[in-house]
């Protein structure tokens, strides 16, 4: 069990990694104090709750509703503290946060909005709501065009999983329709060179291997990834999942 979460952390941890850059520009938006706290609902292994509390002087919560998983969290060390609760019924006091956010959330959820709504309850006026990372699976982009089967693969895992596959290009709306101001949206731009980080590109195979465990074959599923080594090989392969990110201040 401990390896299992052992992985899990690894992928959260290069999921972090893709997401860095507007992680730092939409956390720099914060005017963070020493008493100021930050949430994290669906905290996960703390890969995120850890850094934050490790990058600024404030007060860093996280929240998982699998009791499991938070206590890996915990384990990790850190001054962070995790609770055990559903996203949709937070248990803290109305307004006590500066900013509540969340990193691959809401596509695992049925309705996104209650969860947004409890995270915009428990954050004071004026401060920030963040989705920082939520994609669209619809709009995913494969090449050599041999390869466009295998994101269709992952694509039917994830949906058997539960996954909204096209959360990124709702989040605006969801966003919209919660009531905050000052909204801002986008998707992360993607990037490739021959430099390309060999544990990283392991570290997604066993990735995608774990999603589509029982939906392909296991000679399907290796040729497959000798095609994706071939295309990196030759400087060809690219796979683009659109990924968006909202933020907006609580009126």
């Amino acid at each position: 069990m401990a390896a299992s979460y052992a992985r899990l952390h690894q992928r959260y941890r290069l999921q972090a990694k893709w997401t860095a850059s507007i992680r730092r520009r939409l956390l720099a938006q914060l005017d963070l104090l020493s008493s100021s706290r930050l949430l994290e609902v669906g905290s996960g292994t703390g890969v995120i709750t850890g850094e934050l509390s490790g990058r600024f002087r404030s007060k860093v919560f996280g929240v998982d509703i699998d009791r499991a998983v938070a206590a890996f969290a915990a384990a990790q060390g850190g001054p962070a503290r995790y609770a055990v609760a559903d996203g949709a019924a937070l248990p803290f006091p109305t307004g006590v946060f500066d900013g509540s956010l969340c990193h691959f959330l809401l596509l695992w959820v049925d309705d996104p909005k209650p969860i947004l709504l409890e995270m915009i309850r428990v954050t004071r006026s004026g401060g920030r709501i963040m989705a920082l990372a939520e994609p669209d699976y619809r709009g995913r982009i494969d090449h050599p065009v041999e390869l466009e089967r295998l994101g269709a693969i992952q694509a039917r895992a994830l949906s058997e999983l539960g996954a909204n596959l096209s959360m990124g290009r709702e989040l605006r709306a969801v966003f919209g329709a919660s009531g905050l101001v000052d909204i801002q949206a986008g998707v992360l731009g993607g990037e490739w060179s021959e430099a390309e980080d060999q544990e990283e590109e392991e570290s997604e195979w066993e990735m995608l291997q774990h999603d589509v465990c029982g939906v392909v074959e296991p000679d399907q599923l290796a040729s497959l990834e000798e095609l994706v080594r071939g295309a990196r090989r030759a400087n060809a392969r690219v796979l683009f999942v659109p990924t968006f990110y909202a933020a907006g201040r609580v009126a």
